[in-house]
């Protein structure tokens, strides 16, 4: 089993959308996935109440500091655990990251935001440095589209010394879209250019988790 983390201390950067749309296309990956909750606020468990025709990954609500002791009790089983990360609690994201194989850190393309992650990026390498893990990266998120803030974005970000993904998402009303039907993008549209930005999200994290084998096989690296 593996464990990926959407943290970040800065609310509305797009973790939620980033969550439940990497669950649902590691899922459509032919992989088992649970999404897990641990933000109060419950956006994702609410995503997951949505009644819909569709088999989406199962969504468990987990709001305690302990996520790194209950998560390989309940997701036994599972391939892959997305963690839905709160924002502005310490505690839970001290403990998401020593649940993690990986911690994925989204950041809009702003001054800000990008200063805001520094906390964060200090929690996940004093955590490296007692267990030798989880690996990080960055993601753009909530992208402008035609703007070169993306670009020097990404620039800011290599200063911390950690990767930036290449699938990034952009600000795009099918996001919203679908988040109201308790569906990702991938459902509402396969074609859209929403549904191109969490496929090469997907096939980053599956490559960084090593898991990057083929469909057809049934098996995982």
């Amino acid at each position: 089993m593996k464990v990926v983390a959407v943290l970040n201390e800065k609310g509305g950067c797009g973790k939620t959308t980033i969550a439940t749309n990497l669950a649902r296309g590691l899922q459509l990956e032919g992989r088992d996935v649970m999404l897990v909750d641990s933000d109060v606020q419950g956006s994702a468990r609410d995503w997951g109440a949505v009644d819909t025709e569709t088999e989406k990954p199962a969504v468990v609500g987990m709001d305690r500091p302990t996520l790194h002791k209950d998560i390989p009790k309940v997701a036994e089983g599972s391939d892959v655990v997305v963690i839905d990360g709160a924002a502005r609690a310490e505690k839970m994201q001290t403990s998401a990251i020593k649940a993690s194989d990986l911690v994925l850190i989204p950041v809009q393309p702003s001054a800000y935001d990008i200063w805001s992650s520094e906390t964060l990026v200090e929690l996940v390498r004093a955590r490296q440095e007692v267990a030798g893990k989880p690996d990080a990266a960055f993601i753009v998120s909530r992208q402008i589209v035609g703007t070169n803030l993306a670009g020097e974005a990404q620039e800011a970000l290599e200063s911390f010394d950690l990767p930036v993904l290449r699938g990034r998402t952009a600000q795009r009303v099918i996001y919203a879209e679908a988040a109201s039907q308790g569906l990702s993008v991938l459902d509402v549209d396969p074609s859209s250019k929403a549904a191109g930005e969490i496929r090469q999200i997907v096939e980053d994290i599956l490559a960084t988790l090593d898991l990057q084998t083929a469909r057809t096989n049934g098996t995982t690296g």
